[in-house]
Parts: C-alpha cells; sequence; structure tokens
C-alpha cells in the first residue's frame, strides 16, 4: 500500500474544490501608427551626377534652340540677343528636366541655384575678359622697359613704342590718390561714427546729404574745386586741387558703406563695455572700430576704387601734361585714367596701344591697393599681427616683473615687522 503524504493530499482536495480556471477576456488594441519619418534637410550644394548632365543637356538644347531662332525660323539677329535668349531656354530646359526625377520645392530650389551661379560666372567671364583684352591690347606697349621708367615726353603719336612711357602718370595716381583718400578716410569713418552713435536730427541730416552725395557727378566736384580754389583762391592746376576733387568724390562712399559696417556691430559688445565704466568714445575707439575692422577696410576700397577711375575731376583740375611733376602743390598733374583717355582718343594705334597699357597699370595699382587694405583691415576681432603679438609679450613679462617686485617688496616689509 503507497504511503500518501499530507502535501499531495491537500493538493488533491484542492484541485478538487477550486472552479474551473476562467480563460483572459479579449481585448481590442486600437492599431498602432506608424513611426514617423524623421524629415531630413535637402542637400542643395552637393552637386550630383544627375545635375551635371542635367545642365549640359539643358546647354546644349538652348545653343541649338537659339541658333534654330536666328537662323532658320525667325529674322532675330545680335549676339547679346542671341546670349540672353540662350541662356532663358537653358533655365526653362534645366527646370523641366529637373522636374522629371525631383519633386516642386526641389525644383524650385535648384532652378533658383542655377539662375544665382549662372549670373556669377556671367560677371566673372564679363571681368576676366576685360581684364584679358586690356592686357592684350596694351601689350605692345607693356612690354618694353621704358614704358615704366620714362614720361611721355617722347611719347607722340609718332614716336615707336620704344620711346616714353607712363611714368609720370602712375605718380600722378599715387599723389592724388593719397591726397584722396588722406582726405576721405578720416572725415568719412568720423561722419559715420556720428551718424551711428549720436542720433537725432542733425545726424538724419548729415545721412540725407551723404545719400545725396553718392548719386552726385563727379564732374561736378570737378567744376566746384575749379571754381573755388583754382579761380576764386588762385591755386592753378595742380595735384592737389585735383586730389581734394577725388576726396569729394569718395567721401560719401566710404561714409555710406562705413555707416552699414558699424550698423551690424553687436549692440551686445557696447553694453558690456559701457557695464564696465568706459566711456562712450572710448568704447567706440577700442570695441567698435577694432569689431567693424574689416568692413571698414571694404569701405576704404570702395572709395579708393571710386576715386583712382575718375577722369573728369583730374582734367578739370589738375590738367594734361607729358612731364613728370612730383611736386603736387603747383603745375600739371597726370593720371593713369586720364592718359588712357586722351591717348585713345587720338586715333592712332601707337597712342591706343599706350592708352591700354595706361588702363593695365590701373588695374595692377588697384589689385595693389586692394591687397594692402585687405592685409591692414582683414583681421577679425582679437586677431593681433605678429607684431601686436611680440609687443603684448613684453608688455606681459614686464607687468610680471613689476608684480614680482611689489610682492618681494611686501614680503621685505612683513619680515621687518
Amino acid at each position: 500500500m503507497t504511503e500518501v503524504t499530507s502535501a499531495e493530499v491537500r493538493r488533491e482536495a484542492g484541485a478538487e474544490s477550486a472552479p474551473p480556471e476562467a480563460s483572459p477576456p479579449r481585448t481590442t488594441l486600437p492599431p498602432r501608427p506608424a513611426p514617423l519619418r524623421q524629415r531630413q534637410p535637402r542637400p542643395l550644394s552637393i552637386i550630383r551626377l544627375g545635375d551635371v548632365l542635367a545642365m549640359a543637356g539643358a546647354f546644349f538644347a538652348a545653343l541649338t534652340t537659339t541658333g534654330l531662332l536666328w537662323q532658320e525660323i525667325s529674322p532675330f539677329s545680335g549676339i547679346l540677343g542671341y546670349v540672353i535668349m540662350t541662356w532663358v531656354l537653358f533655365v526653362l530646359y534645366y527646370a523641366i528636366l529637373m522636374s522629371f526625377d525631383e519633386n516642386r520645392p526641389t525644383v524650385r530650389d535648384r532652378v533658383a541655384a542655377v539662375i544665382a551661379q549662372s549670373l556669377g560666372a556671367l560677371v566673372f567671364i564679363a571681368l576676366v575678359f576685360v581684364i584679358f583684352y586690356t592686357f592684350v591690347k596694351g601689350w605692345s606697349a607693356l612690354r618694353h622697359l621704358n614704358f615704366f621708367t620714362h614720361d611721355a615726353t617722347k611719347g607722340g603719336p609718332l614716336n615707336p613704342l620704344t620711346e616714353g612711357g607712363a611714368l609720370h602718370a602712375v605718380v600722378g595716381t599715387l599723389f592724388e590718390l593719397g591726397i584722396a583718400m588722406a582726405i576721405a578716410v578720416p572725415f568719412g569713418i568720423l561722419a559715420a561714427v556720428f551718424m551711428n552713435e549720436v542720433p537725432g536730427p542733425y545726424s538724419r541730416f548729415v545721412r540725407t546729404v551723404v545719400d545725396a552725395m553718392t548719386a552726385m557727378p563727379d564732374v561736378l566736384a570737378g567744376l566746384f574745386i575749379y571754381a573755388t580754389l583754382i579761380v576764386a583762391f588762385g591755386w592753378g592746376f595742380s595735384g592737389r586741387a585735383a586730389g581734394i576733387a577725388l576726396a569729394i568724390t569718395a567721401l560719401p562712399i566710404v561714409c555710406r558703406a562705413s555707416d552699414v559696417v558699424l550698423r551690424l556691430v553687436p549692440g551686445g559688445l557696447k553694453e558690456a563695455s559701457y557695464a564696465l565704466g568706459s566711456g562712450q568714445w572710448r568704447t567706440v575707439w577700442h570695441v567698435t572700430l577694432p569689431t567693424a575692422r574689416s568692413g571698414l577696410a571694404t569701405a576704404v576700397i570702395l572709395g579708393a576704387a571710386r576715386a583712382v577711375g575718375e577722369t573728369a575731376p583730374v582734367l578739370i583740375c589738375a590738367g594734361v601734361t607729358n612731364y613728370m611733376n612730383v611736386n603736387p602743390n603747383s603745375g600739371p598733374m597726370m593720371s593713369l585714367p586720364l592718359m588712357a583717355f586722351t591717348d585713345y582718343s587720338t586715333g592712332q594705334n601707337v597712342m591706343i596701344a599706350r592708352g591700354f597699357g595706361a588702363a593695365a597699370i590701373l588695374l595692377v595699382v588697384v589689385l595693389a591697393l586692394f591687397v594692402t587694405a585687405r592685409r591692414i583691415g582683414g583681421r577679425g576681432p582679437g586677431q593681433l599681427t605678429p607684431g601686436q603679438q611680440r609687443r603684448r609679450a613684453v608688455a606681459s613679462r614686464r607687468d610680471l616683473a613689476r608684480f614680482e617686485r611689489h610682492a618681494s617688496a611686501a614680503q621685505a616689509r612683513q619680515e621687518l615687522s
């Protein structure tokens, strides 16, 4: 007989008395929506193979369509209209090709990018063409050393290119531009600071006058200086009078561009300077102007480019000469744009070559001024030149030595006491 334990008896008794196990209730859960896919930004700056093929196809299709319009279908003519029509058809064909594979926002973005980039490429090509054409036309004069070392005393239309040069025009341009920028830069930046730091009706009046002077014809500046300084005060034709006339033309450009740049300086920087106890003009000198240094350099470049290419003020105030004049206070003085104008106006091939050579030298002078201005003012806020870093290190060592002397003197006094 099998022995049964008490635990088994209790388990069997509980199983007999327990009700049957009920099945779990059936519930219906709502369908869970699929997780939303995170939207990725469209890569607008990446050039894919499809974009390149679409641009090439659109360009060749526009070229052939315009050729048919200009030669077979319609009586159109002219290279300018041909280029404009080709560009319009290129944009249209590119939009059609992109619409086959992309959605509407992407097509709009791609078309806008192509329009902006094609216009930028057109401006760049025009600039390169002007520079290349100028150097090619003036190369027959530029290849002779005498063009850079002699004046135009022997540079007549009957003399060969091995005689005469443009040194007198280069010297006159540098003198006149130096006088103009010495007047226009400080006064223009000072006026811009005044318009930004001293608000009121007078600053608004000054801004209105500056805006009006920006659109003033340059010949009026030359006539004003001629009527006042040359006729009324008896100065006579001189490079100084021409430099002052050029300063009048460059002053509103420097002032307007500097005003725009100074408006972009964050107000928090000036407020922090005021909170540390600095005055208004100390804040302007040590915070506002250093922060806007690169923009002010651009303003100076714009003013110099406006002044260096002027012809009418120099012709009215300085006259025309073929001789070297290194005294800007008396006597006529030539400039590079005036030499290019007068030599080209003669119609002689030799003089035309000299005129284009003077224009090429003028391009080099403008480039040199641009590089110099960027080197001086192209640094950002807080960036120091190597010389400034060396002076900062010397000042730090001097301050450290002074602190150590004070500390040793204080320790000696403490030991004596």
